[in-house]
């Protein structure tokens, strides 16, 4: 008897709801496991991707064994049946331009990764064995959970993690959203051996409810879709399906007695939170029409009239964000969080009072049509002029869609509501009650005053209870002001035509030049989009000269986004960003999105600047937030005060942190108002201006932004000369000298250290450019399989390029709760020092395979005008105008021997190269102190020397030369 024919896939011509942009193709196939796949071809895509979601999350996690999904998402990575070498999928993907992760939630499992083109069937075939047959060894099995436990370590101190947990906890104990689902040492080792159980079985067990009928998998690739097909097809069919049935939670996890609460909770940072909460009937159920984000619009708007404006003039609050919000299908919580000034924190209940206020009035005023119209115009035109991203971001974004949604909505999720429906607002809207409340409220204030502690995280809280007519003296004593629904929108884009570019520009060109601005110029030549992206560099030398200065240039930026912000916010809705921020030398005005109303968001930011005004009872709002953030420094992570040690070592023009938080305390309204005009009377433009805009229209715009900045009566801006220009610069350090700075973590609460070995290689050149970068491609997967897979040092262990001002480095980070930072660093020199065979027996055949990963990594083409314009204006910023740097970077590529790569390494790179400059900077945490006083005690070795005054070491060091303006290249005269 013949053998019967396995079944086919099941094949259905899906017609996908589509942005009228989107050029690429799609395929719905369910395989005979009962997989089910979304394909996407994309002829001009240069990397592929995929995402398997496995409708598997922690709230599977069996009883007593809290993080198994966790833990079994960082197990599939180690080693398969197929390809049994370790971490053989992550060094496969590395080592081909790509990248990979997971991530486990509450009900699903997330698995993604990119890769270069050429190599998508290999990666693919390597990714598939996750779902086949993984080995989970023994050993594997217990290194890995001491890397779940770094992770959960690195996690006790945060406030995020902290408070999520808190809100966890007093929810059902029956319901699974109750749950510790991180993992720990305690949880997945400690406690299953007391219970006599082998984790690895309880973990193979748990593995058998990864079946294929509750996968989802998007692949995109650049074949056609009948190949990716048959890729699909042989890779994936041999995943079991054992028919599991899918997680299904139960409603609610809060029931009556978790409502009409005031959690006071107290945070590890400064500042002062609150979060107000109902749960509600989840959006999914109603996507169509949307009641939550009408809701949402008008609740978090932060236009005149709204919550938001109204608690910010009365200077309670910084921000304000609103949404409807869930990892369920099953439940959701509407919630409204904000951060309050200590002013806002004395009126918490005029705060509370205000929201119930402004529900009040939504019900009384009625739901309007013409609002939920503006809604749908606003989705509309984002979802078809949407930007495309790269494919590793589409496919988890499309995945998510797939089990709730039917197939010609999977691109298109629930982000076009088109039914006007509002019974189903009213619906929404009467959740919103005072008897289904629930407040969390974060401060230190609250320290000696709470009688529980959080059991994981041990967060310190108290609970009261809020009944309705306690809510309702609330709203009776709240703030007066005249709460409103939001005007029409004027920033809703109408012209969504194209201009016409009349030749062919590569490269951004100078199309206007005087004393006082210059305007590079780039019309859009690939993405055929309405948008433009617009960058107004304001270059005032005298804006970093010292603390004050860096701190005042610092509120004067704050200000300006807080003056705009109730204008402006109606503009972030209709699809124009803004932003203004401080820069080294100044301040950069940067704003991108549709180019029909561009011209009036911009024309309003620089009357604003040209106008500027110290509002005193805005001042001390911003200061208080400002002084705040600065304390708040101290509770980072380890890793982020090395980092931040570094800079101060390297960059010329940096001030530390205790100087500029002291400069602040002493800054009031009327010296800012006094120094300001100091600090921008010596201004110059840089102006980037591409997209969808012609040049006549670029040129007016800077001639009008000119005339608005130097030309307004009173203006403080004046022209600066171009002896005056200003270039951050970076130290060089010295051949064969390795630095250390050793220092205690400012917050000795945290147990983890952390160490940043920088070792700097060579100021911005094409050719020594490619050998850093191959040198990092070949060994940034290798070092993250040393340090942290085989050594176990810490969660956060990683090898990258970085470039400071054009001089460009490699840095080794490790943060570790495990070894102090002097162990770290001599296993980082160790690293090295193996490696080192590594590099000098490169084969041929590896040398030229790593050679074209990076060629094809480099020849990655833009996705977006966004990428583009990052790309040219970083050239201008840096002052290398390298516009063709990937060109002539691949062309040098195409020619490099090996011998040359080799000799590179041993130039720059290898322990004891003569031409190595090294600085280790290394932070002692709690659980290292006696390490660190041995250490400082230690004497210094031949060829080290340690930092202990980090200014009068720069002030020895010489100087890397500026890119701006040096031989050959555009000066400001």
């Amino acid at each position: 008897m013949a053998a019967a024919a396995a079944p086919a896939p099941a094949e259905s011509n899906v017609e996908f709801i589509r942005a009228r942009s989107d050029k690429r193709e799609y395929r719905r196939v369910v395989l005979p496991n009962a997989l089910e796949c979304l394909l996407i071809s994309d002829s001009e895509t240069d990397k592929a991707a995929a995402c398997m979601e496995v409708g598997v999350g922690s709230f599977s996690d069996p009883e007593g064994l809290e993080g198994l999904a966790h833990f079994l998402e960082h197990m599939l990575f180690y080693a398969s049946e197929k390809y049994p070498g370790e971490q053989d999928y992550t060094k496969y993907i590395t080592e081909h331009g790509g990248s990979c992760n997971a991530y486990t939630s509450s009900e699903t499992t997330n698995f993604y990764f990119d890769v270069n083109v050429a190599n998508f069937e290999e990666a693919l075939d390597r990714f598939a064995q996750f779902f086949i047959k993984p080995l989970m060894s023994q050993d594997a099995v217990l290194r890995e959970i001491k890397a779940v436990d770094s992770e959960h370590k690195k996690n006790l101190l945060s406030d995020g993690w902290r408070m999520y947990q808190l809100q966890k906890h007093l929810a059902s104990k029956d319901h699974p959203y109750h749950k510790f689902s991180t993992g720990s040492w305690e949880t997945l080792e400690t406690k299953p051996k007391e219970r006599g159980l082998d984790i690895r079985q309880e973990l193979l067990k748990f593995y058998e409810n990864y079946s294929a009928n509750l996968m989802h998998l998007v692949v995109y690739g650049k074949e056609s879709l009948d190949c990716i097909q048959s890729f699909v097809e042989r890779l994936f069919s041999d995943i079991k399906n054992t028919d599991q049935r899918s997680f299904k939670c139960p409603s609610q996890p809060l029931s009556e007695q978790h409502m009409q609460l005031v959690i006071k909770a107290i945070p590890i940072s400064e500042g002062d939170y609150l979060k107000i909460s109902w749960p509600v009937t989840p959006n999914i159920h109603f996507y169509k029409e949307g009641p939550s984000r009408y809701l949402s619009h008008l609740i978090g708007h932060e236009g005149e009239g709204s919550i938001f404006h109204i608690i910010k003039e009365l200077g309670w609050a910084m921000n304000l964000s609103a949404g409807e919000g869930s990892d369920s299908a099953q439940y959701s919580l509407c919630s409204i969080s904000m951060r309050l000034t200590d002013a806002g924190h004395e009126h918490m209940e005029d705060i509370i009072g205000l929201v119930f206020k402004y529900i009040l009035l939504l019900k009384e005023n009625g739901i309007h049509e013409w609002i939920f119209d503006e809604l749908v115009a606003i989705n509309e035109t984002e979802f078809h002029y949407q930007d495309k991203v790269h494919p590793i971001s589409y496919v988890t974004d499309t995945v998510s869609t797939m089990r709730l949604f039917p197939p010609e909505e999977w691109l298109v999720g629930a982000s076009l509501p088109s039914k006007y429906a509002p019974n189903r607002i009213n619906m929404i809207l009467d959740e919103l009650s005072a008897e289904r409340v629930r407040i969390l409220w974060e401060s230190k204030k609250f320290k000696g005053s709470t009688d529980s502690v959080e059991p994981w995280y041990s967060t310190a809280y108290s609970v009261e209870n809020v009944t309705p007519s306690m809510i309702q003296q609330w709203i009776q004593k709240a703030p007066t002001e005249k709460l409103c629904i939001p005007k029409p929108n004027i920033f809703i884009p109408k012209d969504l035509s194209l201009k016409e570019a009349h030749e062919k520009v590569k490269f951004p060109a100078i199309l206007r030049k005087t004393p006082l601005s210059r305007l590079w110029y780039k019309p859009d030549m690939l993405f055929s989009t309405p948008k433009v992206h617009i960058i107004i560099d304001f270059h005032c030398p005298l804006t970093s000269h010292s603390p004050e200065a860096v701190i005042s240039t610092s509120l004067f930026v704050d200000l300006l986004a807080d003056y705009l912000n109730a204008y402006a916010y109606d503009a972030q809705i209709a699809g124009l960003f803004y932003s203004i921020y401080r820069t080294s030398a100044g301040f950069q005005v940067s704003v991108g999105g549709y180019n029909d109303k561009m011209r009036i968001l911009l024309d309003a930011i620089m009357k604003h600047i040209s106008n500027f005004e110290v509002k005193p009872n805005r001042f001390c709002a911003l200061k208080e937030t400002a002084v705040k953030d600065y304390q708040n420094f101290k509770f980072s992570q380890p890793y982020s005060q090395a980092s931040y040690y570094l800079s101060l070592i390297l960059e010329d023009q940096k001030w530390p942190l205790a100087e500029k938080l002291e400069a602040l305390s002493k800054l009031e309204p009327d010296s800012l108002a006094k120094f300001m005009p100091h600090l921008l009377s010596k201004t110059f433009l840089e102006c980037y201006i591409h997209g969808n805009i012609e040049p006549n229209e670029a040129t007016s715009i800077v001639q009008e932004i000119e005339d608005t900045i130097f030309n307004t009566p009173n203006s403080v801006f004046k022209s600066m000369s171009p002896s005056q220009y200003l270039i951050k610069r970076v130290i060089m350090l010295e051949n064969e000298l390795k630095c250390y700075h050793q220092i205690e973590g400012l917050n000795q609460k945290n147990e983890n250290s952390s160490v940043v070995q920088y070792i700097q290689v060579h100021l911005d050149d094409a050719l020594s450019n490619i050998k850093l970068q191959l040198f990092a491609l070949i060994a940034s997967q290798p070092a993250f399989n040393q340090l942290r897979t085989v050594e176990q040092l810490g969660y956060i262990a990683g090898l990258s390029l970085r470039s400071d001002c054009g001089v460009w480095a490699l840095e080794v980070v490790i943060q570790s709760t495990v070894k102090d930072p002097s162990h770290l660093d001599a296993r980082i020199d160790e690293f090295f020092k193996m490696f080192e065979s590594k590099i000098h027996e490169l084969s041929d055949k590896d040398f030229k395979r790593n050679v074209k990963s990076l060629v094809d990594s480099k020849l990655e083409k833009f996705k977006n005008l966004w990428e583009e314009s990052h790309f040219y204006w970083g050239e201008i910023e840096a002052g290398t105008l390298k516009f063709d740097r990937v060109e002539s970077e691949v062309a040098l590529l195409r020619e490099l021997k090996k011998e040359e790569f080799i000799e590179f390494f041993d130039q720059h790179i290898r322990v004891g190269a003569p031409q190595r400059k090294t600085v280790s900077v290394q932070v002692f945490g709690g659980e290292h102190l006696a390490e660190f006083k041995k250490a400082i005690a230690e004497a210094d070795t031949p060829k080290t020397y340690r930092i202990t005054d980090i200014f009068g070491f720069k002030r020895s060091r010489p100087l890397y030369r500026s890119l701006k303006g040096g031989p050959g290249r555009i000066t400001m005269d």
